[in-house]
């Protein structure tokens, strides 16, 4: 399973900014600037030579979209209003990048993805094509629906554990697979790629994190029916009883939100 609809870095801006915490992904005061659309008869120019469209404000949201695997208003909040107000303009300037902008204006978060061609045309992409692990895959699923439980019970944050995610994924743990210590390692090695992705944040404690809003426009319904198909087919032959006994916890994240 590929993650490059949305959470590859690109290759030219993936180096660490000086006012971004990229540990984190909360800014820390790069995007100050909330005026997204220049004066009338204000210059853009901002240094010598300067032939850019974009005001300031603009430019910096670019950036950060760039930089980041997404951006939302709780975390950007600066960025997100220039975002809104200057969409077309910003989504311009991605699509000479080959890069399609998707803005979910109901969960407030904005991510860049590789433009698809019409007719199969492929397109030269500036990001990382990646994949997600066997153990990352199944956090996603498991991270969606506590997301959805909470949410529909009226929690604004959902808050989990490292060590009820590593029980999650032990559960999936195919019959045949006998190396519990090394599979332990893979689990946690995926909790720490999600946090790094901002899928999980950081609290005051390491082993405690929130669940990103950004997981609902990551996994649509449909996505998760094929990750569904997918641990079917990882657990392979070999551990068809382990299998079926997921299929109906999986099938559980299918079903809408009450």
């Amino acid at each position: 399973m590929t993650s490059d609809d949305w959470s590859d870095d690109t290759a030219e801006a993936s180096g660490t900014g000086t006012g971004v915490d990229t540990g984190t992904g909360v800014d820390t005061g790069t995007d100050t600037d909330t005026d997204g659309v220049e004066s009338e008869g204000e210059s853009l120019s901002l240094f010598e030579g300067d032939e850019g469209g974009l005001s300031a404000a603009q430019r910096r949201t670019l950036v950060l979209l760039l930089k980041h695997r997404y951006i939302s208003a709780a975390e950007h909040p600066a960025a997100w209003r220039t975002l809104l107000a200057s969409t077309s303009r910003i989504k311009s300037r991605l699509n000479d990048l080959f890069l399609d902008l998707h803005v979910d204006k109901h969960f407030e978060v904005a991510f860049k993805r590789q433009a698809q061609g019409e007719g199969g045309v492929v397109f030269p992409t500036v990001l990382h094509d990646t994949s997600y692990t066997r153990e990352e895959t199944i956090l996603l699923v498991v991270l969606h629906q506590r997301f959805r439980s909470e949410r529909a019970n009226g929690h604004e944050f959902v808050i989990v554990d490292r060590d009820n995610l590593l029980e999650k994924v032990a559960h999936f743990r195919p019959a045949h697979a006998t190396n519990r210590s090394g599979d332990a390692k893979k689990a946690s090695a995926a909790i720490d790629a999600l946090a790094k992705a901002h899928v999980l944040l950081r609290t005051s404690d390491p082993d405690r994190f929130r669940i990103a809003p950004v997981i609902e426009v990551l996994l649509p319904v449909a996505r998760l029916a094929e990750l569904l198909e997918w641990l079917r087919a990882e657990n392979g032959s070999h551990s068809v009883e382990r299998a079926d006994a997921a299929v109906p916890i999986l099938e559980a994240e299918l079903e809408p939100a009450v």
